[in-house]
């Protein structure tokens, strides 16, 4: 299992929420920060998804 870190931040910049996860794959990580998001209703705003320093998804 990895730890991954799911950032949301508002348009100037602020972070709006912040959570930590485990998963097994970067992979299986992808499609539960997007779950989260979705469930949030976060979706369309700004996120990122990153694995010890390595960024797997970005939206802006």
């Amino acid at each position: 299992m990895h730890e991954y870190y799911l950032t949301v931040f508002s348009h100037n910049g602020e972070t709006i929420h912040e959570e930590r996860f485990e998963a097994e794959s970067d992979e299986q990580a992808k499609k539960k920060g997007e779950a989260i998001l979705a469930e949030k209703q976060l979706i369309d705003t700004t996120h990122r998804l990153t694995r010890s320093g390595k960024l797997l998804l970005f939206h802006r």
